[in-house]
């Protein structure tokens, strides 16, 4: 019961300060607009108000890692995986200027939606071949003027927390582009909304790890491959984070003529 009160206030609390705080970045896009053509501003505050949502709750802990590994003068393509609605607003506060790709029904809501066309993110329609090809292409036309991309491989919310299969897609951009992937392990968010629940669990332990930026000529054009590294590198970084040991296949197991 306490939960449901609680997810109530929050809805009517965000609901309430999306307006507000729409109005406040309309106004600085306006100011700053003739001067910030890729609108960093407008990102720069859009990350204060998405972030401020998740550090008001003391119940909230995080533990943000590996900052120095953000790119700070080159462009790169930004993956995370992704537990729940809430990654997007834990994201937010990594405070680095970037456009997110996100579902075109996003882009509907009130207020949150708009502020989106504000910030000129990518829109998405999933499964759709013509939308897929034309946020190709609008993030290569970002890339290409300086400003990094966020996206979320996996294409949906994991339903149990645990990692879901890449999507090729972010690498070949990456790799077309000539520019890093950099991952980001994100724990603790799947318990605070799992995926087909509203209600929200306000206790959680969140951490963010940025790794070390992934270059597309390390794999000789090979996306796949691209993909599989990363994947794996973001798989076992997410192991580590909840403290889980990785299996050791007892040498006796190992095919060794496989391996030639």
């Amino acid at each position: 019961m306490i939960s449901k009160v609680l997810t109530c206030l929050f809805i009517i609390y965000f609901y309430s300060s999306s307006a507000i705080f729409f109005c406040v970045n309309a106004l600085i896009c306006l100011v700053t607009g003739p001067f910030d053509p890729l609108r960093k501003a407008v990102h720069m505050f859009s990350c204060w108000w998405g972030h401020h949502y998740v550090r008001w709750n003391p119940f909230w802990r995080f533990r943000f890692e590996g900052f120095e590994n953000l790119p700070k003068n080159q462009p790169c393509v930004l993956i995370s995986n992704h537990q729940s609605y809430f990654d997007i607003m834990v994201l937010y506060g990594l405070c680095v200027p970037y456009k997110w790709v996100s579902k075109t029904t996003i882009f509907k809501m009130p207020f949150v939606g708009w502020n989106m066309s504000l910030n000129q993110y990518v829109r998405l329609l999933r499964e759709d071949m013509k939308s897929i090809k034309q946020m190709m292409k609008d993030c290569r036309m970002w890339l290409d003027k300086g400003t990094s991309i966020m996206i979320f491989p996996e294409g949906t919310r994991s339903v149990n927390g645990e990692l879901g299969e890449y999507r090729i897609g972010p690498f070949k951009l990456a790799a077309d582009c000539n520019v890093p992937v950099v991952p980001i392990v994100i724990n603790g968010t799947q318990k605070i909304m799992p995926k087909g629940t509203i209600w929200l669990n306000f206790r959680s332990d969140i951490t963010v790890k940025v790794l070390p930026p992934v270059k597309a000529d390390e794999f000789k054009g090979n996306a796949r491959a691209f993909r599989d590294a990363v994947q794996s590198s973001v798989k076992a970084s997410l192991d580590e984070i909840r403290g889980i040991t990785p299996a050791v296949v007892p040498a006796a197991q190992i095919d060794v003529a496989a391996l030639r």
